[in-house]
């Protein structure tokens, strides 16, 4: 997929042929109740706390917030054309974050004196529906696909500035498509940021995608996105997974990632040409699932990704072995992995989840004389890595503190001792939900 410099005729002109060719058009904005009617308000209170100990001796990064976000979105206005529009404000209070450690965990947001104790923005989109596709504009957009994924790890989410077209005419086909000119981490209250190569420190002011998913059967989908970081690359995802169930107890599920990302204009992250490859096959049954995987990236590149500021990852990598700390995602590595979950409700405990899950990554490549200075920080067979997590997750099934949310995650990362691109470290994250409706 070549995406032009006609964006903006493509993302008026795609919802007409894309009505055109749907057997059920008007099937979503026909059933509108009107612009107040179908109004809803969401509040949600998240508390994080947030430890990276790096055992080689260097600063640790150590924080706590509160975060409160409160999301308004209006119902469509009746006719061919609905109109609406949503709303959102967040905060994010320092709990704790002194000693030495703010400002260095991306939790809370960072001043020139460390961290803020109180730091709030406000952003909002308008949109427009015509059957079953719908187009929105704003400085509020939170997209989530395999090349622009803003990530919601932190207090309050990250968010872009621009168009998000999204269509779902065709059963059991999904399409998107997006143009955005700005950027607001998760760390941040400012709206007009630039998109970042995090690796390379590169940035961008222009990020597309195009793409979408399509449900063959019930047991195989398939997966196809491009996208454009203006000046820094141009990259292809596709997905494939396919289950094979034996009863309704026990399946075998695979799951094929690719990434082929190449430089573009003016290659501010310098040349970049890397194939990244994961394949993961997990058994299931009665609750248990295991799972064994094996990634490999192809290149003297690592496989870079989505930042929105200095200094912070977002989630736009699905490859099978990206964990908590590290993705062994490094040039030239190859990795396996093997995690077991289990979801207790089928042993009379609904909500409670446990999980494990081990990496080792080897063969990275020595960039250090590479004549690309931005990925230059590999330092060859001393990035040999393994990572190891652990947690849980429980959310409350009924009572006043129905949907009440908390997620324990427990991460170790070892590393040789002469490696430039990371260190050893232990990372524990307590995150706690409590959202509630309003109306």
């Amino acid at each position: 997929m070549n995406l032009t410099d006609n964006k903006a005729k493509l993302l008026l002109a795609l919802p007409l042929a894309l009505v055109g060719a749907s057997g059920f058009a008007l099937a979503n904005q026909a059933q509108s109740k009107g612009f107040i009617e179908d109004s809803t308000l969401d509040f949600l209170a998240r508390n994080i706390y947030w430890y990276h100990n790096r055992t080689d001796g260097s600063v640790d990064n150590r924080e706590w917030g509160q975060g409160l976000r409160l999301d308004y979105r209006s119902g469509y206005t009746q006719g061919l054309v609905g109109f609406a529009l949503e709303a959102s404000g967040y905060a994010a209070i320092k709990l704790d974050g002194g000693r030495g450690y703010s400002g260095r965990a991306n939790v809370l947001v960072p001043d020139t004196q460390g961290t803020r104790d109180e730091a709030s923005s406000a952003a909002a989109n308008i949109k427009m529906r015509l059957s079953a596709t719908e187009l929105k504009y704003g400085n509020n957009l939170r997209p989530y696909n395999p090349v622009f994924a803003p990530a919601d790890a932190r207090l309050v989410p990250a968010t872009a500035t621009g168009f998000w077209l999204t269509s779902h005419e065709i059963k059991d086909l999904e399409l998107e498509a997006g143009r955005f000119t700005a950027a607001k981490d998760f760390n941040s209250t400012n709206s007009s940021d630039d998109f970042y190569a995090p690796y390379a420190q590169a940035t961008s002011k222009t990020v597309e995608f195009l793409g979408g998913n399509y449900q063959v059967n019930k047991d195989f989908s398939l997966s196809l996105y491009s996208s454009r970081y203006k000046d820094i690359w141009r990259s292809h995802y596709t997905n494939l997974n396919y289950s094979v169930p034996f009863n309704e107890s026990q399946s075998v599920n695979f799951d094929f990632n690719f990434y082929k990302t190449k430089d573009q204009g003016q290659k501010r992250a310098g040349n970049i040409d890397v194939k990244a490859w994961s394949l993961a096959a997990a058994y299931r049954i009665w609750g248990h699932s295991i799972t064994l995987s094996h990634q490999r990236v192809n290149g003297d590149q690592p496989l870079d990704y989505l930042g929105m500021g200095p200094g912070t990852y977002h989630d736009s990598i699905y490859l099978a072995n990206a964990g908590q700390v590290a993705d062994f995602n490094g040039p030239g590595e190859r990795s396996w992995g093997a995690a077991y979950r289990l979801n207790l409700q089928e042993y009379g405990v609904p909500g409670l989840s446990l999980y494990m899950r081990y990496m080792r990554g080897r063969h990275v490549k020595d960039t250090t004389g590479k004549s690309n200075p931005n990925y230059n920080f590999y330092s060859g067979h001393g990035e040999n890595h393994w990572e190891r997590d652990m947690g849980f997750a429980y959310t409350v099934q009924e009572g006043k503190a129905k949907d009440l949310s908390l997620q324990v995650r427990y991460g170790v990362h070892r590393i040789g001792s002469n490696a430039l691109s990371d260190s050893s470290s232990d990372q524990v994250r307590v995150i706690i939900n409590f959202p509630f409706n309003i109306f």
